[in-house]
């Protein structure tokens, strides 16, 4: 906890409270982050309703961040009560760090590592490498470790004033989170857009995975950078929580998006006419494993491994039909 000389200095601060940039703006991160709550509780429902044949390590990833973002949403709601409703009268309160504010770094970087953690897996998939693979993951722990010291230090420092002391921890935090992020979303769009084949169908579905990619990467790295940029400049105002408070559901919608959009790809895939003269001078891509005597009967099976591979294969059965 803060030491008595920072106490000490609590009433003259509190004195020069504005509650614009102390409440308000922590009030707007709260009501934007219970928004996205809603959404991920609406895409948690899809989800289970969809009946994906996923491996059990997806389906626990998904029910774990989901309890995650309920705790931590309740808690940024009773943490909105404490200070606008149980200290309505007391302006010294809104520079305590409540708890539910110190425990948002380690809450975003489960959120965050967990969420990269799959992302790194599917471009691994993806891309066979192992040092591009590794690199992801290494990016990611360091993240994850930097975040949850971030949290511990400042509960421990408690007061808001003081946050300043981990300003370079926070700084690194962040730091790598952003390049985390644009590592995963490049890397991503990178692959997808090698694996085009020409075919307008598939080259359609493939754009729309990198523009989804890129979307909720940006968005991500947006947030991110609201919070470095707004802890650093402004250390004695709750700015940085309109940016940190939501970022933990930010990376859940993007985890549950990514899922839930193979059932709708799948069917962009499966209606409409395929036209296989386009495709029978195709001989590469991710399909090269087929064999050479089985190419001229097999075309359209072809095609779709193309596509099932980028769309993560092995969680895509959802009610499938034999090819």
């Amino acid at each position: 906890m803060s030491d008595s000389n920072s106490t000490a200095t609590a009433p003259a601060a509190a004195a020069a409270v504005n509650y614009g940039p102390t409440i308000g703006v922590l009030l707007l991160g709260i009501f934007f982050n219970t928004y996205l709550y809603g959404l991920v509780t609406y895409q948690f429902i899809s989800y289970y309703r969809a009946q994906f044949n996923d491996k059990f390590i997806i389906k626990f990833m998904v029910l774990f961040l989901f309890i995650l973002d309920t705790f931590h949403s309740a808690a940024e709601i009773w943490m909105a009560w404490f200070y606008v409703v149980e200290n309505y009268d007391n302006p010294a309160a809104l520079l305590i760090g409540a708890w539910p504010l110190t425990f948002t770094p380690i809450g975003n970087s489960l959120a965050s590592f967990i969420t990269q953690l799959y992302l790194g897996w599917r471009i691994w998939q993806l891309s066979k490498s192992n040092t591009l693979g590794g690199v992801l993951f290494v990016f990611a722990l360091a993240a994850f470790i930097m975040g949850v010291f971030c949290g511990v230090a400042s509960w421990e420092i408690a007061y808001i004033p003081n946050f300043d002391a981990i300003n370079n921890q926070v700084a690194g935090w962040l730091s790598l989170q952003v390049v985390t992020d644009t590592l995963v979303t490049g890397s991503l769009g990178s692959i997808l857009y090698r694996s085009r084949t020409g075919f307008k169908k598939t080259d359609s579905v493939i754009n729309r995975l990198i523009r989804g990619a890129v979307q909720t990467g940006l968005f991500a790295v947006i947030f991110s950078l609201g919070d470095l940029v707004t802890f650093l400049k402004f250390p004695t105002t709750n700015l940085f929580g309109m940016f940190a408070v939501p970022i933990g559901r930010i990376y859940t919608n993007t985890l549950l998006d990514t899922l839930l959009s193979r059932q709708q790809l799948r069917s962009q895939l499966a209606g409409g006419a395929v036209n296989m003269d386009s495709m029978s001078g195709f001989s590469g891509g991710l399909s090269s494993g087929l064999s050479g005597g089985q190419q001229g009967h097999s075309i359209q099976l072809d095609v779709r491994k193309n596509v099932e591979v980028v769309c993560d294969n092995e969680s895509f059965d959802a009610k499938r039909a034999p090819v």
